[in-house]
Order: structure tokens, then C-alpha cells, then sequence
């Protein structure tokens, strides 16, 4: 409410009137079958980015390389599609499968570094995503470049690797009812399963978990190959369901939406899913709000970073372990 607030703010500064651009915004994301369709297809890798970011932390750990497991999905879920030679009903799982390994395995290495090193994840993320960018980038400009090579991006992926459409007429897949089932697997994951309990008992009290015979390294680093598969998963369905073909930027923020969607979201996931459609509704109607009011599409973008900022305050006053977290592992990092 906050952002909101100081977005409308803004909005006033430049002489517009605030609700007339909220009113265009809502309905450039949810005036028309259209709208909506569009609003839950910008939803879609949010709910697994969310996921992601949800599942890490509640084992303690901190993802913000869902950016970079992104891409390696999307990297995976391509190569998977073009290159693997499997009959055709089997092309969409296997690429699926493959997106979501291949951000699992990038999602393992900071855990991996964690568990046996004690090297601190937050910043071992950050730096694996700038180099998922140049993997991907690589791959692009290289190896997966189409024939004849004009643009930096790969082959489209067959068809009987894209997801469904939902709406006919429309770009939503059927990706999103994936991200649904995945959010009642989560769910059911983290609160209803012994090693969801102890996922949960390694991020509320590490010690106590040692204490009563939990393997804490083994979670932090299953836990983050979990954590990277969903967000790989992000990259695979909007490949196959909605840009078909590997390019640079594919990204497009969603990783780092994903955090706040976590938080906003309360890290659990029926809270994501509300809080995915949230930016979904941002992301769509922005461009509305530009064209309909003059305001440019960057006053939304400051709105999510104020979501981001008034979310991650307010998460840290209800929940001061992650104060605790970085001055834990900061101790953790002079001990090695």
C-alpha cells in the first residue's frame, strides 16, 4: 500500500491525476478476457520463481540466483526440445525434465559451496547469475545460433514441445496451471512430509535440527537443487509456452521478482500465487497506463522496486533471523 501511496505521488508530481492511471493500469491488466490472459501469462514464472525462492528459504537458505536458474532452464529446456531425439509425445516432458534439472544442477553448486564450504549462497547466487547470462549468451551467438544466423537467438523449438493455450486467441499456456499443481506439490512438500519438516526445522533452528539427528548440509543442498529446478522450470515455460525459441534476455527480471514475490507472499505458496498475479497485473498494465496517461512505464517499475524494499523491511522486522542469517554467515566466512 505504501508503494502505492508514493507511486500515486509520483504520478502527481508529473501533473497526472493518480487514480485516472491506476484506472487505466487495472485495465490494461484486467479489462478484458485478453487483459487477463496476458496479466496471467506475466504470473506464470512468477509463481515458480516464487517457489523457488519460497522452498530455500524456508531450509535457511537465501536464493537470489533464480535469474541465472532461469536461464540454464530455458537453456536446457531448449536444447533438450531441438536436439534430443525422442518420440514426439515424449518431446514436452523431457524438456520440461531438462529445464528442470539444469536449474537444479546451477541451484546446487551455491548450495553445495554452503554445506561443505561454508561459503555464503547470498553472494555466490549474485555472481552465478551474471554468469548464466554469458552462457546463455554464449549458446545464442554460438553452438544454438539458427541458421542463418542474423539474430542471437537459437532454432524454434518443435511444436510438440509447446504447452497448450489455454485461450484460444490469447498467449496463455497451460504453463500456468504447471505453476499451479506445483504450488499444492510445495505446498504439500514443506507441510505435510518428514523431510518437509525438516526442511522447515533447518531454517527455523539449525541447531536444534543437529541437535536431533538431521543432516543440515544434505538439506541446504537438496533444498537448493529443489529451489534452482523450479526456477528452471520458470525458463521452461516460457520457452515452450510462450517465446518458443533461446535469446538473450529471456529472463526479464522475473528472478528477482521472484524474491519479492516470496516475500510478499508470505514464503508459502498460496500466498506466491496471489502475489504472482499481483505483478502480473503491474507488468501488463503498465504499458496502458503509458500510453492512455503519458506516464512512463518506469513509474511501475519503481513501484515494484518499492514493493521489493517496503516487503524486505517489513519481513525483517516480523522475522529478525534474516539479520540473523547474514550475521550468521558472516561468521561462517572468517571461520574458513
Amino acid at each position: 500500500m505504501l508503494a502505492l501511496l508514493i507511486g500515486a505521488v509520483l504520478i502527481l508530481i508529473q501533473g497526472k491525476n493518480p487514480v485516472l492511471a491506476y484506472g487505466f493500469l487495472l485495465q490494461g491488466a484486467l479489462g478484458n478476457k485478453g487483459a487477463i490472459a496476458e496479466t496471467l501469462v506475466k504470473a506464470t514464472p512468477l509463481i515458480f520463481t516464487g517457489l523457488a525462492v519460497t522452498l530455500a528459504y524456508r531450509c535457511g537458505v537465501f536464493n537470489i540466483g533464480a535469474e541465472g536458474q532461469l536461464l540454464l532452464g530455458a537453456l536446457g529446456a531448449t536444447w533438450a526440445a531441438i536436439y534430443l531425439e525422442v518420440p514426439a509425445f515424449l518431446v514436452l516432458p523431457v524438456s520440461l525434465l531438462a529445464g528442470f534439472l539444469a536449474g537444479g544442477l546451477w541451484g546446487a553448486i551455491p548450495g553445495y559451496l554452503k554445506a561443505k564450504r561454508g561459503l555464503n549462497e547470498i553472494i555466490n547466487t549474485i555472481l552465478l547469475n551474471y554468469v548464466a547470462i554469458q552462457v546463455v549468451s554464449y549458446f545464442v551467438t554460438g553452438p544454438m545460433k539458427e541458421p542463418p544466423g542474423y539474430f542471437p537467438q537459437s532454432a524454434q523449438v518443435p511444436q510438440a514441445a509447446w504447452l497448450d493455450k489455454i485461450l484460444i486467441g490469447t498467449r496463455l499456456h497451460s504453463g500456468l496451471i504447471l505453476g499451479l499443481v506445483f504450488a499444492a506439490v510445495v505446498y504439500y512438500f514443506l507441510f505435510h512430509t518428514t523431510y518437509g519438516f525438516s526442511v522447515r526445522l533447518v531454517g527455523t533452528n539449525r541447531d536444534a535440527a543437529e541437535y536431533g539427528g538431521i543432516n543440515v548440509p544434505r538439506n541446504f543442498v537438496l533444498a537448493m537443487l529443489l529451489s534452482g529446478g523450479l526456477a528452471g522450470l520458470a525458463g521452461s515455460v516460457e520457452i515452450l509456452g510462450v517465446r518458443h525459441r533461446l535469446m538473450n534476455g529471456i529472463a526479464s527480471g522475473y528472478g528477482f521478482d521472484g524474491i519479492a514475490v516470496a516475500l510478499l507472499g508470505n514464503l508459502h505458496p498460496v500466498g506466491v500465487v496471489i502475489a504472482s498475479v499481483f505483478f502480473g497485473v503491474l507488468r501488463t498494465g503498465a504499458n496502458t497506463m503509458q500510453r492512455a496517461v503519458g506516464i512512463p512505464a518506469s513509474v511501475v517499475g519503481i513501484i515494484q522496486a518499492l514493493v521489493i524494499f517496503f516487503v524486505v523491511a517489513a519481513a525483517t522486522l516480523k522475522d529478525p533471523s534474516l539479520l540473523r542469517l547474514g550475521r550468521r554467515e558472516k561468521g561462517e566466512d572468517k571461520a574458513c
